[in-house]
């Protein structure tokens, strides 16, 4: 008989399930939460005690969840969401914070916002570590399932529950390596050039792309890549166009040419995307917070930098 009851059970113990089951790995999970092999393993034993589940079994080289893993997964990450509000209710201090922030960005708003914002989070709140993973094309259950507690993206998946919040907007322009061809100032040029783009998983687009798609613009694309931070080392030593959120000039294509695309297009508008659940957190408000705060500087800077273009030419 298990010497161990439902009483037993800690946030520890819950952050070790979701560890595991998110990485489908001991020992991943281990380096994830800072803590050794067996460390992780004792846990699972303790799990399975108190759920009579094995929780998790052996797949091939990994590992993979019981389906009764998976449901309490879910219950999990209500349980630490609980537990989390339980804590920062009464007086929320950042200083006291004790968790892994998990934000979902592509490598426009990854380079663009996050060092700035995990520098303002660790001056705050030394108890805090920051997890970025790749967004990609969002949906709504990146944010339901509680896998991520913000999200920074162009396109906000679109549902009831979902709340967003505008950040910042920016405008296209075209990239080219001036050493290998001239500015394409006519739209005839720029239609006559061939060009590089960036297509994310499931085929999804860039909204410009499919913005001069609906407008029946046709280019000639010759290759695409799998994020905008793979743009730089195509075009360079290339005649090549690429047309890009001009921001990307402080960041991966930093020493490339930038010409104003020679077509009436809209601007890129940039969203922080979260759950109603967490609305009210403090926690969550004061990250939301800072990230703003990190944002307003961007635009600033980058307003800046457009009157000091405009003054010199």
């Amino acid at each position: 008989m298990s010497t161990y009851d439902h009483l037993d059970l800690d946030g520890h113990l819950l952050t070790l399930l979701l560890a595991v089951y998110d990485e489908q790995s001991v020992t991943r999970a281990a380096q994830r939460l800072g803590v050794t092999q067996s460390a992780v393993s004792h846990g699972l034993d303790k799990l399975r005690a108190i759920t009579g589940d094995a929780l998790f079994v052996r797949a091939g080289r990994g590992i993979t969840a019981t389906s009764q893993a998976a449901l309490l997964a879910g219950r999990a990450r209500e349980l630490l969401a609980g537990l989390q509000g339980f804590s920062t209710a009464v007086a929320f201090a950042p200083e006291r914070l004790d968790l892994c922030l998990t934000l979902a960005a592509n490598d426009l708003q990854r380079d663009l916002l996050l060092p700035a914002l995990l520098r303002r989070l660790r001056a705050q709140a030394p108890g805090v570590v920051l997890r970025i993973v790749p967004s990609g094309a969002p949906e709504p259950a990146l944010l339901r399932e509680g896998n991520c507690q913000l999200l920074i993206t162009p396109r906000p998946p679109n549902a009831a529950d979902i709340v967003q919040k505008r950040l910042f907007d920016d405008r296209y322009v075209v990239f080219y390596d001036a050493g290998e061809r001239a500015a394409p100032t006519r739209r005839e040029d720029y239609l006559a050039g061939e060009h590089l783009s960036v297509s994310y998983e499931m085929g999804s687009m860039l909204d410009i792309d499919q913005w001069l798609l609906a407008e029946g613009v046709q280019r000639h694309v010759v290759a695409t890549v799998p994020g905008l931070a793979a743009l730089g080392a195509m075009l360079r030593g290339s005649t090549w166009l690429a047309t890009a959120p001009s921001l990307l000039a402080r960041q991966s294509l930093a020493g490339l040419a930038t010409a104003p695309l020679p077509l009436a297009t809209p601007r890129l508008a940039m969203y922080m995307v979260w759950h109603e659940r967490v609305r009210h957190d403090p926690a969550h408000r004061w990250l939301r917070g800072e990230l703003e705060a990190v944002a307003r500087e961007v635009q600033a800077t980058s307003s800046v930098s457009t009157s000091v273009r405009a003054c010199a030419a």
